[in-house]
């Protein structure tokens, strides 16, 4: 099968290749080096070949794998590459363009000197004195190396390879003086290694935009210290982007220029303070033409040309297909979508990367999608405590009411809490008072990555006055942790009784098993009595909702009682007749009749009219509503119907014997309602 045969190692060679991707343009990408396949991500229509080659083994390349086409997207001063492809391109007759970078307006200044050659270059910076930052690449080292004088003062920045360092190594620079990152950089990044090595000249090629020229030469000036330029010998010649990809539709014949692409990148920005970005996220946001997000997060970057204050997927696709619409052929669009944080922890970039694929795999965008995850403060706050948080549980009340939260923090010895501010604080303050849970420490990080940050380690009490408004981040440690059991646990005496008839531990056990409960269940405990069942099934998992239903005064009274001291936010107390008060209530996916006031004919058939699908446990201790339960079934369509008698006889100390005492059999009959006629009962 016949390819096209692309030329990267560059920004402009990676965006042309994430073009062709998302036209399923089958193509190989060549580059020079490991690294540059690392940046590249899979895609079934693209290969990668690592390596480099002359002239004669393209040559040989391009007739193995049937090559119609070659674009040239290496760097603009690769130029025996660029010899190399275009001389075996010619000779087997396959189309050749060459992909020229962007460059914008030279920078007209004082500190700004051009030398046509690094020779010419290298004998100027031998006048000077002070450290040199040198960010022309490897390949013209020896010629900055040669004299010792200019050696010694070298501090080179070069890709992550070993190649690169290779190099550095074999022209006699040491450890200190190389500074291996992917590029470009921002502005900020450039003055912080100009600041930190007393840099005192910045030499650079005029490489463009994707090489960061503008950055650099920037930052050179605002740290007042000059910048040399290597500049080309004459003008690139090439195509554009958008010239490329109309060259590429004709010979592909397939469309490219109906839309821009849009290089699209969900960045996690962290904590907030740009100083924690990740490298990548920078480069990212540094090479953006849109940057979308909430006010606060836009407010970091001020040098985007255009900036979106939205931050859901329902605000941000409309706006993206605007975009598209408003933009001439082929233009590549650099798109950046921040978020708070780290992308895969509380964020709201699940929905939006999912809303965004949906559209490109239906072709309303012509996208490609990528995620850059950021530091979260939960990482940031075990950092600065020495703790680990692999152990430990993590929840967030940003924003939002966390279930069952003192329940949480009772079963587990370090809990990390995303909290939104004071009101947040004195919350858990109040819950792990009033819950007796006030062994806990609780170390806060308020504002972590910021010049006001703060690390304190209060009591609940303290927590109740804290007053400071800001975002925090807490780990709770627990030293009376007590493990949750992952069964039905509860003894009779755990619960308070009363004197309101209770379903006993065993037939609990068993009738709850019965239930086949999964996560997300929604649950009605009809006739819930104390609440033995309504708490038992609420804390085998907080995604469980229960509705306690209940008509006495009495029972309500229990099951409130239960429900506080088991600290369970996830029963709901119903004081109703069933089936009345059922009707009000949210579908269950579940029910339990523990007590029907004589009424099973109406619950049942109020249970199948609220969800034809509902699993049923319903427990009889008189022989007349067994009876009624097994008649009212054949009125309706069930499945995995069961009926079972249970009799529990304890032992009780008799003197020195013990004897055999039974209490009264229960009947439990379970099933499961259907609509599919196909399913047996």
């Amino acid at each position: 099968m016949s390819t096209l045969l692309l030329f990267g190692g560059t920004t402009e060679g990676r965006e042309l290749s994430e073009c062709l991707a998302a036209h399923h343009i089958p193509h190989i990408v060549c580059v020079a080096t490991e690294y540059g396949e690392t940046i590249l991500s899979p895609y079934p229509v693209r290969t990668i070949h690592c390596g480099r080659m002359d002239a004669a083994e393209i040559r040989q390349f391009i007739k193995d794998h049937s090559v119609y086409a070659v674009v040239d997207a290496t760097h603009p001063y690769a130029d025996g590459a660029t010899k190399n492809i275009r001389t075996a391109a010619d000779e087997c007759a396959v189309p050749y363009m060459r992909l020229k970078r962007e460059t914008r307006q030279e920078v007209e200044q004082e500190t700004v000197r051009y030398f046509t050659s690094n020779e010419e270059c290298a004998k100027a910076l031998e006048k000077l004195e002070g450290n040199i930052l040198l960010t022309t690449g490897t390949k013209e080292l020896p010629v900055y190396c040669a004299s010792g004088n200019l050696r010694s003062r070298l501090y080179v920045r070069i890709l992550p390879s070993l190649e690169s360092i290779s190099a550095c190594l074999n022209q006699g620079l040491i450890g200190r003086q190389m500074i291996a990152m992917q590029g470009p950089f921002s502005c900020e990044m450039n003055e912080a290694i100009i600041n930190q090595y007393r840099i005192t000249c910045v030499v650079t090629k005029k490489s463009g935009r994707q090489g960061g020229f503008q950055e650099k030469t920037e930052a050179a000036r605002n740290a007042g210290i000059q910048t040399f330029v290597i500049g080309h010998p004459q003008e690139e010649r090439g195509d554009t982007f958008q010239q490329v990809c109309e060259k590429l539709e004709a010979i592909c014949g397939q469309p490219l220029t109906i839309r821009s692409f849009l290089w699209i990148t969900l960045v996690g920005i962290g904590m907030g303070n740009p100083k924690q970005l990740t490298r990548e996220a920078e480069q990212a946001i540094a090479q953006a033409d849109i940057l979308i997000g909430a006010d606060r997060l836009l407010a970091s970057f001020p040098q985007c040309p255009e900036k979106k204050s939205c931050y859901q997927a329902g605000q941000i696709i409309p706006y993206l297909k605007q975009v598209q619409g408003r933009c001439q052929g082929n233009a590549l669009i650099h798109v950046v979508i921040l978020f708070s944080g780290d992308t895969g922890f509380y964020s709201g970039c699940h929905s939006v990367y999912h809303a965004l694929k949906e559209e490109i795999l239906n072709e309303r965008l012509a996208a490609s999608l990528r995620i850059l995850p950021g530091i979260s403060s939960v990482a940031c706050l075990a950092a600065c405590l020495g703790e680990r948080y692999e152990d430990a549980a993590i929840y967030s009340l940003h924003g939002k009411e966390l279930c069952n939260l003192a329940r949480k923090i009772k079963q587990e010895e370090k809990t990390f809490l995303l909290m939104s501010g004071a009101e947040d604080m004195i919350r858990l303050g109040r819950t792990l008072t009033e819950t007796g849970l006030t062994d806990c420490k609780i170390a806060t990080g308020y504002q972590m990555s910021y010049e006001n940050q703060k690390i304190r380690v209060l009591t609940p009490k303290e927590c109740c006055q804290v007053t400071e408004e800001g975002l925090y981040t807490c780990l709770v440690k627990n030293p009376k942790a007590v493990p949750r059991l992952l069964s039905p646990c509860l003894t009779d005496d755990a619960l308070i009784r009363g004197q309101v008839p209770m379903t006993k531990e065993e037939v609990r056990q068993v009738s709850i098993c019965k239930l086949r409960l999964h996560e997300k269940a929604v649950v009605y405990d009809i006739g819930s009595g104390t609440g033995s069942i309504a708490v038992e099934i609420a804390g085998m998992s907080d995604q469980i909702q229960v509705y306690a239903v209940e008509q006495k005064k009495e029972a309500i009274e229990l099951i409130r009682s239960n429900q506080n001291q088991f600290c369970l936010d996830n029963i709901s107390i119903v004081e109703a007749q069933a089936p009345e008060g059922l009707y009000k209530l949210p579908p269950a996916t579940h029910g339990f009749i523990g007590g029907s006031g004589g009424k099973m004919k109406e619950i049942i058939a109020a249970l199948y009219h609220i969800n034809p699908h509902m699993r049923v446990v319903a427990n009889a201790i008189t022989i007349e509503t067994i009876c009624e339960i097994k008649e009212l079934l054949h009125l309706y369509p069930v499945v995995d119907k069961e009926i079972i008698e249970l009799q529990v006889s304890r032992a009780k100390e008799a003197g020195r014997y013990h004897m055999m005492q039974a209490e009264n059999p229960v009947w439990i009959s379970a099933f499961r309602f259907t609509t599919n006629p196909e399913e047996k009962g």
